[in-house]
């Protein structure tokens, strides 16, 4: 280096108005233990910190710009007065809690894709199909599809919306009961439906969301078999 450092150590001291004995407390604050006497020793020249202590002598100072403050090379903030440094110092500030220009180490997030099943034949209202087929192409989904999806179905109808509407694609996970409340696909008289299951002490039904459609009332001896939970 070819700037004197213990003179610039004591030009910044000074600056900041603090004695040796603070610099010293602030430095072994910090993790780096010193004595008054130390800092005495690098000011006068008599000793030079090590890279530890440099660094840490620096941090306290608000040295910033090291290499022009140590030496006789130009930076960007060597050009600029103490007002044009702060203002750097600030929009640096605002660029990091921004988020935007962060220095973290970016992981690539790999793409989750998989395949399901799609069934070509709808489920709907009063006109469901049967579901229970082989009759189903197999399509490429990403995250946006439930990590627990199965399969998908389109809805026909509108009896489920505004929540599903006619030939979007809905998808379940595949499980032999559902709560009370829940909305799943339903194979009931051959006809395959997505609606709400309702259990109540009216006993079973099942609930369009669209009000228009009343609800389907499961008789006590008829048989209701459970494809899945609608999951996405």
């Amino acid at each position: 280096m070819s700037k004197e450092i213990g003179e610039i150590i004591a030009k910044n001291r000074v600056k900041l108005g603090m004695s040796q004995k603070e610099l010293a407390s602030a430095l072994s604050q910090g993790g780096v233990q010193v004595s008054n006497q130390a800092v005495s020793k690098w000011e006068n020249g008599t000793t030079q910190p090590n890279a530890t202590q440099f660094l840490a002598l620096c941090g306290v100072l608000n040295i910033y710009d090291v290499i022009s403050e140590f030496t006789d090379r130009q930076t960007y903030l060597s050009k600029l007065n103490d007002e044009g440094r702060r203002r750097v110092y600030e929009y640096a500030d605002i660029l990091g809690e921004s988020g935007l220009f962060s220095a973290a180490v970016h992981i690539e997030k790999v793409s989750n894709i998989r395949q399901l099943p799609l069934y070509r034949i709808s489920v709907s209202a009063g006109t469901g199909q049967f579901l229970d087929s082989d009759d189903y192409e197999l399509i490429e989904v990403g995250e946006d599809v439930p990590m627990s999806a199965n399969f998908g179905v389109r809805v026909a109808g509108d009896s489920m919306s505004p929540r599903f509407e006619d030939g979007q694609i809905v998808w379940v996970r595949q499980q032999q009961t559902l709560n009370s409340g829940e909305i799943g696909i339903f194979l009931y008289h051959g006809d395959a439906f997505c609606k709400r299951l309702a259990v109540s002490s009216k006993g079973i039904e099942l609930i369009s969301l669209n009000k228009k459609y009343p609800p389907i009332k499961i008789g006590e001896n008829e048989e209701l078999k459970i494809f899945g939970l609608v999951v996405g």
